[in-house]
């Protein structure tokens, strides 16, 4: 072997330990579960300088990328409310610990479908989307205004959009729940046999329940005649009470209660030992000097606490009420 040739082999050899001993150590896990930070964030895809509020996200549904629906006026530059969609999405790193949430007004030909069903010459508020496990069914509900009764509680029913996209029959009243009083932002249990509710129909809002008798179907009992509510224990006061939003055993909502911070606050409760604990303020990392309304409560089994999407007209937002994520912590 010439000394050339012997040189380049002991060169190659030297080489292929440095190669082999530098293989890619996997990624270090340093969060098992994800944590939705307890900062406030803006969901700047949505908002707009009109009102943008009234948010829902579908019950059941475990995914980081989230078509929601809510109430907007800016179709008629800050005129009337109609229901409009668009998608929020979110990751966490599991070695890092950062989160990224991104918002857009995606484009998404079902609900265009869907909220076009509901969307009158009226103001529509409080989209509510579940699952009815009994029958295969989606429903969706929401509160529209009527030149009879103000705002009532409407719902319809479809097929899931797997792949082709079904029919979307116009929404129907919920006579149940429904008065000669604003009655609005309906929410259900887990199993779908108890609702919750809000409705002046006592001079002031407040909060009111009812539950579904034995044998009868959901569709059946939500059109069934109006029926007298109870009113919810431990919740509500003098004053506004509204956008009960139920999730598990916590039920979060809107009120004008005294000792809050300022307009409308948020407050959560838990069901314990068979009734609901007295509000709790959800203080001043979500509350402000301005209003909050209609919270509703995610859950997302990857990570170890809640979050929450809620609408605010504080100041810094892009104008009247936006939308607004955070992560919490419930007991």
């Amino acid at each position: 072997m010439t000394s050339s040739r012997l040189l380049f082999f002991l060169a190659v050899l030297s080489i292929v330990p440095f190669f082999t001993g530098c293989r890619e150590e996997p990624l270090k896990i340093n969060y098992e579960l994800g944590i939705f930070p307890d900062s406030v964030i803006a969901l700047e895809g949505l908002n707009t300088e009109h009102d943008d509020y009234n948010m829902d996200i579908e019950a059941g549904r475990i995914d980081a990328r989230l078509p929601v629906v809510f109430s907007s006026n800016r179709q008629s530059a800050g005129g009337e409310f109609d229901l409009t969609h668009g998608l929020i999405w979110y990751s966490f790193g599991q070695t890092t610990g950062s989160f990224q949430l991104e918002s857009e007004m995606a484009a998404d030909v079902f609900l265009d479908r869907l909220t076009s069903a509901f969307n009158t010459g009226g103001n529509e508020f409080g989209p509510l989307r579940f699952f009815n496990g009994r029958n295969g069914l989606e429903y969706m509900a929401a509160a529209t205004e009527t030149d009879e009764n103000g705002l009532d509680i409407v719902f319809t029913s479809y097929i899931p959009a797997f792949t082709n996209l079904p029919a979307v029959e116009p929404p129907v009243g919920a006579t149940l729940f429904n008065s000669q009083s604003d009655d609005a932002y309906l929410s259900l249990g887990t199993t779908l046999d108890t609702a919750w509710f809000c409705s002046d129909r006592g001079g002031d809002f407040d909060i009111y329940m009812l539950t579904r008798p034995a044998g009868l179907s959901l569709g059946e009992w939500l059109m069934s005649p109006a029926a007298t509510p109870a009113l919810v224990d431990s919740i509500n006061s003098t004053w506004d009470d509204k956008c009960p939003f139920v999730r598990g055993r916590y039920m979060v909502f809107a009120s004008e209660m005294q000792g809050g911070m300022g307009g409308f606050d948020l407050y959560y409760s838990v069901f314990r030992n068979g009734k609901w604990s007295s509000p709790v303020n959800m203080g001043p990392g979500i509350n402000s000097a301005a209003n909050e309304y209609r919270p509703v409560l995610g859950i997302d089994l990857k990570f170890e606490n809640f979050f929450l999407i809620f609408s605010s007209d504080r100041s810094g937002g892009k104008g009247g009420y936006d939308l607004y994520f955070t992560g919490i912590s419930l007991p």
